[in-house]
């Protein structure tokens, strides 16, 4: 299967219409590839730390425009250091995200990886509504306090596909 590569363009408005500004979409992302991320629900987080050691971790996101949101979130963690994904992005913002179908039928296979440098969000208007997307879409953080919780903001640079996308 063909895989798409393609660097960042933008068009008009569209989705993110909850920031109160005309929303800049990603145009490298076709309809296809869209749609299929708006259908899943994991992703998987690719961080490095400043010497290149890497760090994936299974995680929850929205998309508005050209960033993709995921917060962090009350399950447990440990509590006396910054999680790893946090410094790592502080250490080294480029990152990447896949979210991925898996099948045993290897023809339904598919993935879509958005690659940029991260920003880690502690408050403000794009961190509250980052998190109101992210509650929006998992009714399981409508019950947590994210307020005080940092935001990641993957600023999307490059987006790749690749597989069947389009099938359910």
């Amino acid at each position: 299967m063909p895989r798409l590569s393609l660097p960042l363009l933008y068009l008009g408005a569209g989705h993110g219409a909850a920031f109160g500004r005309q929303a800049m979409l990603p145009r490298m992302l076709s309809e296809a590839q869209r749609r299929f991320l708006d259908a899943g629900r994991v992703a998987h987080l690719a961080t490095a730390d400043g010497g290149g050691a890497p760090h994936v971790v299974p995680v929850c996101y929205a998309i508005a425009g050209a960033t993709l949101y995921v917060t962090i979130d009350e399950k447990p963690k440990r509590r006396d250091v910054p999680l790893k994904r946090l410094r790592n992005i502080q250490a080294n913002p480029a990152v990447a995200v896949t979210v991925d179908r898996w099948d045993e039928d290897w023809t339904r296979l598919a993935w879509v990886m958005l690659r940029g440098r991260a920003e880690i969000l502690h408050d403000g208007a794009e961190h509250d509504r980052a998190q109101a997307l992210l509650r929006a879409r998992y009714p399981q953080y409508r019950t947590m306090d994210l307020a005080p919780l940092p935001v990641i903001a993957l600023r999307i640079e490059r987006a790749t596909g690749w597989g069947k996308l389009a099938e359910a």
